[in-house]
Protein backbone atom coordinates (compact mmCIF):
# COMPACT_ATOMS: atom_id res chain seq x y z
CA UNK A 1 0.00 0.00 0.00
CA UNK A 2 1.72 3.30 -0.46
CA UNK A 3 2.11 5.07 2.40
CA UNK A 4 0.71 2.76 4.56
CA UNK A 5 3.43 2.30 7.03
CA UNK A 6 4.07 6.30 6.97
CA UNK A 7 3.51 8.26 10.12
CA UNK A 8 -0.17 10.59 9.80
CA UNK A 9 2.24 13.65 9.25
CA UNK A 10 3.99 11.75 6.17
CA UNK A 11 1.16 10.04 4.93
CA UNK A 12 -0.78 12.70 3.25
CA UNK A 13 1.30 15.79 3.00
CA UNK A 14 3.71 14.90 0.54
CA UNK A 15 2.29 17.23 -1.46
CA UNK A 16 3.23 20.59 -2.01
CA UNK A 17 1.72 23.38 0.72
CA UNK A 18 -1.23 25.27 -0.22
CA UNK A 19 -0.83 28.87 -1.41
CA UNK A 20 -3.24 31.53 0.61
CA UNK A 21 -4.29 33.48 -2.54
CA UNK A 22 -6.69 32.05 -4.13
CA UNK A 23 -8.40 34.14 -7.09
CA UNK A 24 -11.68 33.45 -7.99
CA UNK A 25 -11.96 34.23 -12.16
CA UNK A 26 -13.14 31.23 -13.79
CA UNK A 27 -17.05 31.14 -14.11
CA UNK A 28 -17.55 28.10 -12.24
CA UNK A 29 -20.42 27.73 -10.12
CA UNK A 30 -21.52 25.34 -7.45
CA UNK A 31 -25.19 24.61 -8.13
CA UNK A 32 -25.32 22.89 -4.57
CA UNK A 33 -24.06 25.90 -2.29
CA UNK A 34 -27.07 27.19 -1.26
CA UNK A 35 -28.79 28.63 1.47
CA UNK A 36 -31.40 27.56 4.28
CA UNK A 37 -34.31 28.90 1.91
CA UNK A 38 -33.07 26.92 -1.16
CA UNK A 39 -31.50 30.49 -3.00
CA UNK A 40 -27.60 30.58 -3.91
CA UNK A 41 -26.03 33.41 -1.57
CA UNK A 42 -23.77 33.90 -4.52
CA UNK A 43 -21.76 32.21 -7.53
CA UNK A 44 -19.42 30.46 -6.15
CA UNK A 45 -16.73 30.96 -8.78
CA UNK A 46 -13.61 29.27 -8.07
CA UNK A 47 -10.30 29.49 -10.17
CA UNK A 48 -9.42 26.17 -12.41
CA UNK A 49 -6.21 26.00 -9.99
CA UNK A 50 -7.79 26.34 -6.77
CA UNK A 51 -10.30 23.77 -7.82
CA UNK A 52 -7.63 21.29 -8.92
CA UNK A 53 -6.01 21.19 -5.84
CA UNK A 54 -8.80 20.60 -3.56
CA UNK A 55 -9.83 18.01 -5.98
CA UNK A 56 -6.32 16.05 -6.03
CA UNK A 57 -6.39 16.30 -2.18
CA UNK A 58 -9.79 14.22 -1.84
CA UNK A 59 -8.33 12.10 -4.82
CA UNK A 60 -5.87 10.67 -2.38
CA UNK A 61 -7.80 10.82 0.50
CA UNK A 62 -9.93 8.51 -1.63
CA UNK A 63 -7.07 6.62 -2.34
CA UNK A 64 -5.79 6.14 1.27
CA UNK A 65 -9.10 5.32 2.67
CA UNK A 66 -9.61 2.65 -0.01
CA UNK A 67 -6.24 1.28 1.24
CA UNK A 68 -7.49 1.55 4.28
CA UNK A 69 -10.51 -1.07 3.95
CA UNK A 70 -7.42 -3.51 2.18
CA UNK A 71 -5.76 -3.32 5.38
CA UNK A 72 -9.51 -4.17 7.13
CA UNK A 73 -10.11 -7.27 4.53
CA UNK A 74 -6.16 -8.73 5.23
CA UNK A 75 -6.75 -8.23 9.55
CA UNK A 76 -4.04 -5.78 9.53
CA UNK A 77 -3.31 -4.84 13.24
CA UNK A 78 -5.74 -2.71 14.82
CA UNK A 79 -3.35 0.18 16.04
CA UNK A 80 -2.01 0.38 11.98
CA UNK A 81 -5.90 1.00 11.22
CA UNK A 82 -6.33 3.25 13.31
CA UNK A 83 -3.00 5.34 12.77
CA UNK A 84 -4.18 5.42 9.29
CA UNK A 85 -7.64 6.44 10.10
CA UNK A 86 -5.99 9.73 11.96
CA UNK A 87 -3.84 10.35 8.59
CA UNK A 88 -7.73 10.82 6.84
CA UNK A 89 -8.70 12.46 9.42
CA UNK A 90 -5.75 14.85 9.24
CA UNK A 91 -6.00 15.30 5.67
CA UNK A 92 -9.79 15.76 5.88
CA UNK A 93 -9.14 18.25 8.31
CA UNK A 94 -6.77 20.20 6.38
CA UNK A 95 -8.88 20.50 2.80
CA UNK A 96 -11.73 22.11 4.80
CA UNK A 97 -9.14 24.96 6.22
CA UNK A 98 -8.21 24.99 2.71
CA UNK A 99 -12.14 25.12 1.38
CA UNK A 100 -12.68 27.38 4.78
CA UNK A 101 -9.69 30.02 3.86
CA UNK A 102 -10.71 30.27 0.49
CA UNK A 103 -14.53 31.27 1.53
CA UNK A 104 -13.23 34.02 4.16
CA UNK A 105 -10.58 35.50 1.82
CA UNK A 106 -12.88 35.43 -1.66
CA UNK A 107 -16.45 34.74 -0.67
CA UNK A 108 -16.60 36.59 2.78
CA UNK A 109 -14.64 39.37 1.08
CA UNK A 110 -17.10 39.75 -1.94
CA UNK A 111 -19.94 39.36 -0.29
CA UNK A 112 -18.53 42.63 1.68
CA UNK A 113 -18.34 44.74 -1.23
CA UNK A 114 -21.17 43.43 -2.52
CA UNK A 115 -23.31 44.60 0.55
CA UNK A 116 -25.25 41.01 1.29
CA UNK A 117 -22.20 40.26 4.07
CA UNK A 118 -24.84 39.54 6.87
CA UNK A 119 -26.21 36.67 4.43
CA UNK A 120 -23.01 35.20 3.68
CA UNK A 121 -21.71 35.01 7.51
CA UNK A 122 -24.96 33.50 8.57
CA UNK A 123 -24.58 30.93 6.38
CA UNK A 124 -21.00 30.28 6.93
CA UNK A 125 -21.95 29.91 11.01
CA UNK A 126 -24.66 27.83 10.29
CA UNK A 127 -22.23 25.71 8.08
CA UNK A 128 -19.68 25.58 11.07
CA UNK A 129 -22.24 24.83 13.05
CA UNK A 130 -22.83 21.44 11.35
CA UNK A 131 -18.91 20.53 10.29
CA UNK A 132 -18.05 21.45 14.52
CA UNK A 133 -18.37 19.27 16.92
Amino acid sequence: MNGLNRSPEESLTTSQQPEHSHHHSTDHEHPDHHSEHGDSAHPHIHSEESLRRIVNRLSRIEGHIRGIKTMVQQNSPCPDVLLQIAAVRGALDKVARIVLDEHLTECIARAAQEGNIDTEIEQLKAALDRFLP
